[in-house]
């Protein structure tokens, strides 16, 4: 296939999320890219009005692209908890309300599944990635991508950011708050999508 042609070496990143912005920025290290936050080109955040990853990852991405005349990268994940059907989804990292901090999320997530058995509190964490060569980008490159698990019964670990220290991997034996942060952005769903987004940038399979 061919790669996906952008105008321009340098980016701007669709996000003021701290966590998300660690991670992106270690992923994208190996691509040479000069990829910048959208708060040093003053963007605001974009008003996240979609109803699925895609959606709001598409509104962030264009926003941020119309403001700054740059390609930009929009990420929108979250956790889908099967007992909740689903939820936080969209809403993960609001789920405890607006301005909510990770400590009062997970203390949500625990309440609503206090008292399930290990089978049914099956979850992943999922991640979308948009990238816009403009802001009237017609054919986006979108990439998607789950990470596996289930959420434990209290927090373990120190790493990580959002739901980690209750997300369980169990072919790891640990939360991702527990693991290697190398180890972590290989396996995750952000690193798995940003795979995807690689191998398209230089024209491999995705």
């Amino acid at each position: 296939m061919p790669p996906f042609e952008l105008p321009s070496q340098h980016w701007v990143i669709a996000s003021n999320n701290a966590g998300k912005l660690r991670e992106l920025n270690a992923l994208l290290a190996p691509l040479g890219l000069d990829a910048r936050v959208q708060r040093d080109f003053a963007v605001p955040d974009a008003e996240e009005t979609g109803l699925s990853f895609v959606e709001n990852a598409l509104i962030k991405a264009r926003h941020a692209a119309r403001l700054t005349g740059l390609p930009a990268l929009a990420d929108d994940s979250g956790l889908e908890v099967d007992a909740l059907e689903g939820e936080p989804g969209i809403w993960s990292a609001r789920y405890a309300g607006p301005g909510a901090n990770d400590a009062a999320n997970n203390a949500r997530l625990l309440e609503a599944l206090a008292g399930l058995p290990d089978e049914r509190r099956g979850a992943r964490y999922q991640c979308v990635l948009v990238l816009m060569r403009h802001a009237a980008d017609p054919t986006p490159l979108i990439c998607q991508a789950a990470w596996e698990g289930r959420i434990l019964t209290a927090p373990r670990g120190t790493g990580g950011f959002g739901y980690d220290p209750l997300f369980f991997v169990p072919d790891q034996g640990h939360t991702a708050a527990e693991l290697d942060p190398a180890l972590k952005n290989r396996l995750s769903h952000r690193g798995q999508a940003l795979a995807r987004l690689r191998a398209a940038l230089e024209g491999k399979p995705v």
